[in-house]
């Protein structure tokens, strides 16, 4: 089973083929592809390739299935016997992929 190591968003996240991964929000459009060339790592089972930083030649080809919002974070901050207390909610924007090919 192959996988490799992408970074996009700040984060790194290990994909292989079919499988689906939220990242964060990406400007492109659903049902269109999106290709990651910041391959750390790529392994085909028997054979290990390691990036520094990046695998020249490689790239993640992902399709875009949505574009869509997390569930709500809330943040509540108090100190106490001061009567202060603060709330405040968040909701990051996310993208859905699909990984359809990996190419090193």
């Amino acid at each position: 089973m192959s996988y490799a190591i992408i970074k996009t968003g700040g984060k790194q996240y290990k994909v292989s083929e079919g499988t689906s991964i939220d990242v964060e929000k990406l400007n492109v459009e659903v049902g269109s592809d999106a290709i990651f060339e910041d391959v750390l790592m790529f392994s085909d089972g028997s054979d290990v390739k390691v990036g520094n930083p990046t695998i020249d030649g490689a790239k993640v080809t992902a399709e875009v299935v949505d574009q869509y919002r997390a569930k709500k974070v809330t943040a509540f901050k108090f100190k106490r016997r001061k009567g202060f207390h603060k709330t405040k909610g968040h909701r990051q924007h996310l993208t859905r992929l699909t990984i359809k090919e990996i190419s090193a």
